[in-house]
């Protein structure tokens, strides 16, 4: 099996899919962070293509960076400022050739993740 990477973004206070929420993916090695794409969610929360493809798959440790202030600022969360999650970042190791669904469940207030299947 070829490895890929996916996820999903749930708006667990609304209790739906977060649409139209940025994530963008780095390759993380030693000191050095590289951005290889930014996407965004779709109406089912997801992105429409893997967010690292079979293709371009490598193990190692990444992150993905949920860029959630402008999703909860249209989604009608009273504003603050500063916002108390305005970017998640998740830090996460890539060990296998396998499919790694790396999901987060969202609220204005908090978040969670775990790996999925």
């Amino acid at each position: 099996m070829a490895g890929y990477l996916t996820t999903h973004v749930l708006d667990t206070a609304r209790g739906c899919p977060a649409s139209g929420l940025e994530i963008e993916l780095f390759r993380i090695e030693g000191a050095q962070r590289t951005s290889l794409r930014r996407l965004v969610t779709n109406e089912d929360g997801r992105t429409d293509v893997q967010i690292l493809p079979e293709a371009e798959f490598e193990t190692g440790t990444y992150e993905l960076v949920f860029y959630c202030g402008d999703y909860l600022d249209r989604s009608g969360v009273a504003p603050e400022s500063p916002r108390f999650l305005d970017e998640i970042p998740l830090r996460f190791g890539m060990s296998e050739a396998a499919h790694y669904h790396v999901p987060l469940l969202l609220s204005p207030f908090g978040y969670a993740t775990y790996r999925g299947s």
